[in-house]
């Protein structure tokens, strides 16, 4: 899913693109030393996937194949392969023009995925609690560990793997392959999403969000579907309210207009 980031649009970019402004997007970016032969490919398509979803790279940036290589120092061949998977990811986009950009941030399509976002967390959380095994409550709380130590250091970046680690772990606990399989592809298209709502809190989480996930993990391990699904509604919930507010924060509601007396 395609989600249109500020007032930019896809049509804003689907002109050839300037190779000036390709080289200032990836300028930016630190240079690498060249990856081995036959590692290219999956060197390049991590190091740009964590700078898309880090916003390194902004929504609608253009992805050069040729000044990728000379930042990477590989060919064009590798970086075109990293590219192909970033498309197939949903984090880039190939134009008419066969030209490969950033995937836009579609707000107007916010509303349905939060929809079936909110939705897949009730879902995942009710199966596990019915159906998770000894194995899936320990892997579960493996990743939880993870996301807490991610947390306490402030790596966003790791927050947003854990993060998504741990709801994946909750999903296979529920025992349904297409539902993870659903649910995988709405955490993974929701990453940059939820990178924006971690700078709200400039990368310092408080404390009840790893708190909640140790609430939903208590509820698994009770085999109690009913205060599992309300937990994982709620903790969709208080996701969604701060997207929408951040979407829409209001401020100038707040801002005094009136001439101060003399």
């Amino acid at each position: 899913m395609d989600f249109a980031y500020g007032l930019l649009d896809c049509d804003d970019v689907a002109g050839p693109m300037d190779t000036e402004l390709d080289d200032a997007h990836t300028a930016a970016l630190p240079a690498r030393s060249p990856a081995p032969r036959g590692s290219a490919s999956p060197v390049i398509y991590e190091a740009l996937k964590q700078d898309i979803l880090n916003l390194s790279l902004a929504p609608g940036a253009p992805l050069d194949e040729t000044s990728l290589s000379e930042r990477f120092g590989t060919s064009r061949t590798p970086v075109r392969e990293a590219l192909v998977r970033l498309v197939a990811e949903g984090l880039a986009s190939t134009l008419p023009n066969r030209n490969t950009i950033v995937a836009m941030l579609d707000f107007a399509s916010l509303p349905p995925y939060l929809d079936a976002l909110t939705l897949m967390y009730r879902v995942s959380t009710r199966l596990a609690a019915e159906r998770r095994t000894d194995a899936d409550l320990d892997a579960i709380s493996a990743a939880q560990a993870r996301f807490t130590d991610a947390v306490a250091r402030e790596d966003a970046l790791a927050k947003l793997h854990t993060n998504r680690d741990f709801h994946l772990a909750i999903a296979a606990a529920g025992q349904n392959p297409y539902y993870s399989e659903f649910f995988a592809r709405l955490l993974n298209e929701g990453m940059r999403l939820l990178r924006l709502y971690y700078r709200r809190f400039d990368d310092r989480l408080p404390p009840r969000y790893v708190d909640e996930h140790d609430g939903l993990i208590e509820a698994i391990a009770m085999q109690n579907p009913d205060l599992a699904e309300a937990l994982g509604g709620e903790h969709a919930m208080q996701i969604v309210t701060q997207l929408q507010s951040l979407m829409v924060p209001g401020l100038g509601a707040h801002i005094t207009l009136s001439a101060r007396p003399a």
